[in-house]
């Protein structure tokens, strides 16, 4: 019975077990089917410039020193409200808006007090987590650029380890609310029709662990043995004492 109590914690560090039919292994979206739009939590940053950015170019030609723009590096923290702070504006909502509708916006705005605004904006702090089999491992990889893979999300991450499946990866996005489940195989040549997915901020990629059953079974077993065995070996002494 202790025994049968023990096996019930073997491998009970695996995370997201399901029923195969709760993995969709077809009809993997290779790209966004959709631009990604602001959230609470995000951080924004932006740059503006004048005369539709005409500063820009002549500091990359050398015609002026100058850059004649306001390139930021401070990061502007979106409120759980969906609001954020920016100067001269003051609160403005931008959750919900795609960046595109964000420097639309805020060119609108910012075009009160500037000549001809032109605005950029980025989100600083959109990541993917990668689990690469082996949950001691897990990394956040922040996403510098808007069409990294699959393939180089796994690489910043270190890689498939050694007690991770290839053919059992699960890609985890948020479509409509609602996570849905990726299966990939990336343990055969096949595998290379998925490896250039584009990942998208706050994915999870699970590359999952192979059980170590032998492993955890003697860790739990052998403590219980030797138990046993002590106790069986003091009521043996005591026996042959009588």
């Amino acid at each position: 019975m202790i025994l049968l109590a023990q096996s019930c914690g073997v491998n009970s560090n695996l995370m997201f077990k399901e029923a195969k039919s709760d993995v969709n292994y077809d009809s993997i979206p290779l790209n966004p089917t959709e631009e990604y739009r602001i959230s609470a939590d995000d951080k924004i940053a932006f740059t503006l410039t004048t005369n539709n950015g005409t500063a820009i170019l002549e500091s990359m030609s050398g015609v002026s020193d100058e850059s004649g723009s306001a390139n930021s590096n401070v990061e502007y923290v979106v409120r759980s409200n969906g609001t954020v702070e920016l100067p001269l504006i003051g609160k403005l909502t931008v959750a919900g808006l795609t960046v595109e509708e964000c420097e639309d916006t805020l060119t609108v705005l910012f075009s009160s007090e500037y000549k001809e605004p032109f605005v950029q904006v980025r989100v600083t702090n959109q990541r993917v987590i990668v689990f690469p089999g082996n949950g001691s491992d897990a990394k956040v990889i922040p996403l510098l650029n808007s069409n990294t893979t699959l393939m180089e999300a796994l690489a910043q991450a270190g890689g498939i380890t050694e007690r991770g499946k290839a053919n059992t990866i699960k890609l985890m996005r948020k479509v409509d609310g609602k996570r849905q489940v990726y299966g990939i195989d990336l343990s055969t040549m096949e595998g290379l029709a998925h490896v250039d997915m584009i990942v998208q901020a706050n994915d999870y990629i699970y590359v999952e662990p192979t059980p170590e059953l032998g492993k955890q079974v003697a860790n739990n077993v052998v403590p219980i043995v030797s138990l046993i065995s002590s106790t069986v070996f003091i009521i043996s002494a005591i026996t042959l004492l009588k």
